[in-house]
């Protein structure tokens, strides 16, 4: 085996060692949620269900953890495959941050406008909802197997140059697949500016808003506290409740900083790269990319493992195993 297919392999063994386990955690507490959202029927309702969504696409985004940071390695496939290893991640990467951003706006209309909620346009129209979140991420990811890519274009980066030998790459490139032969610069922007970063910043102006709401709200309730009791000091139940909203903030805010902050920064490495056009080193980007989409990835489990009805129903199904277990060690312990 020479250098060039062993820097290939080890460069793999890299990706799989550090995204197997993540994606793994990430599909088996998504199946978890699920589960205890489908054994409660009381929470067979639209939010419930557009949340529903959210984990099955959080889901898949897992299964494809793996073949994302693959999209910077160029290997040799065919045309359709090439496409197909790049379009179909995209793909669910784009559905994921869809129903990411629809679930906080219905959270949001719930707080800001509560009188307004029941009669939302998701709740009497639940297919558009599904519609809207899953089929613009599908036509948009599908756009460069219609026919925007690079593919007929040069040999980019030297990619046949850094296949494993012997390959049988052609003069013009054809068999070597690198996102650069699939993505155009144009659609990296697209997506990065036009799509990601708005959605990244929608969700996060959504969620300070909700803050200040919540904020205003405990001043009211603290001030109509201090009018029944007709007292000028903070009283123990203010105090819990001022702690109470303060824990939330730093919830929040530590959640964004792990869970978007590594994702933000791998993007816009990226693209800085892509601007200059320069080779980096395929361990930073395979580090960067790794921890940049599996923290995201994290951010429904947050929510999700947060809402104690989601959990109630595992918790009870290990309550009941750990009874058992505890039970059959008595019995034994009674037989010796």
């Amino acid at each position: 085996m020479d250098d060039d297919s062993h820097a290939m392999l080890s460069r793999e063994s890299l990706i799989y060692a550090i995204t197997v386990p993540l994606s793994t955690s990430i599909i088996l507490a998504n199946l978890l949620i699920i589960l205890g959202i489908s054994c409660n029927r009381q929470l067979h309702n639209t939010p419930n269900y557009l949340f529903l969504s959210l984990l099955v696409a959080d889901m898949c985004t897992g299964v494809a953890l793996p073949f994302i940071p693959l999209m910077g390695l160029n290997r040799e496939l065919s045309f359709s495959s090439c496409l197909l290893v790049h379009v179909f991640p995209n793909f669910l990467f784009l559905a994921f941050l869809f129903n990411l951003v629809m679930v906080h706006y219905e959270r949001y209309i719930c707080i800001a406008d509560a009188l307004r909620y029941n009669t939302l346009w998701m709740h009497r129209s639940f297919p558009l909802a599904l519609l809207i979140v899953w089929a613009p991420p599908l036509l948009y990811a599908s756009l460069p197997a219609i026919g925007w890519n690079n593919w007929t274009g040069p040999d980019w980066n030297n990619c046949c140059e850094s296949l494993p030998k012997p390959s049988n790459c052609s003069t013009n490139g054809t068999t070597c697949c690198s996102y650069r032969r699939v993505f155009p610069n144009a659609f990296i922007y697209l997506e990065v500016y036009g799509l990601v970063l708005p959605a990244i910043l929608v969700i996060a102006g959504m969620t300070g808003r909700v803050l200040c709401i919540t904020r205003g709200q405990l001043r009211d309730i603290c001030r109509l506290h201090r009018a029944i009791e007709r007292g000028s000091q903070a009283s123990e139940r203010e105090h819990r409740l001022n702690l109470r909203y303060t824990r939330c903030v730093v919830a929040v805010s530590l959640t964004f900083l792990a869970c978007w902050v590594p994702y933000l920064i791998y993007m816009h490495v990226c693209i800085a790269f892509l601007i200059s056009d320069t080779k980096w080193s395929s361990t930073t980007h395979i580090v960067l990319s790794c921890t940049g989409i599996g923290s995201m990835a994290v951010v429904p489990l947050v929510l999700g493992l947060a809402n104690r009805q989601y959990t109630e129903p595992a918790y009870k199904l290990l309550q009941k195993l750990r009874d058992r277990w505890r039970t059959s060690q008595e019995l034994e312990e009674v037989a010796f």
